[in-house]
């Protein structure tokens, strides 16, 4: 990722949606919008991300975080991009960041590094795995 300090804003575009970690009940597949429930509506979050150019660093990086890893100590290891201080990307506003990465981030509930809420989602930069902190 030769100079790419600016990975997920609105540059690239597409990417899936996968399965979210930490699965503890059947509102994980929600495929809407954000706002599907207990959610309020925010127009920015304060989001953590971990980037990983191949799909089996991803997956590494994923074990390391169902084992118990603390997800800034995941990002400082695994993260590929600027994010390597812990993955905090601060706080985005929307239309900010690439549609499919803020699709996914919207969507979650705000959770801690030490007890992650995550998503993965694959963007034109790569395999990302997304945590929020704080939504306003």
């Amino acid at each position: 990722m030769a100079g790419n300090k600016k990975t997920i804003d609105k540059a690239a575009k597409g990417g899936d949606k996968a399965a979210k970690g930490k699965a503890s009940s059947s509102k994980d597949d929600k495929s809407g919008d954000a706002s599907g429930g207990k959610l309020k509506p925010a127009t920015s979050i304060n989001v953590r991300h971990i980037l990983c150019e191949k799909h089996s660093k991803k997956e590494e990086a994923l074990t390391k975080l169902r084992d118990g890893a603390k997800f800034d100590e995941v990002a400082r290891e695994f993260s590929e991009d600027k994010a390597r201080q812990g993955g905090s990307l601060g706080w985005k506003i929307r239309g900010s960041l690439d549609a499919a990465f803020e699709k996914a981030a919207y969507a979650l509930e705000p959770s801690t590094t030490a007890n992650p809420k995550y998503i993965e989602v694959k963007t034109g930069f790569g395999y990302h795995i997304i945590m929020m902190e704080g939504r306003k």
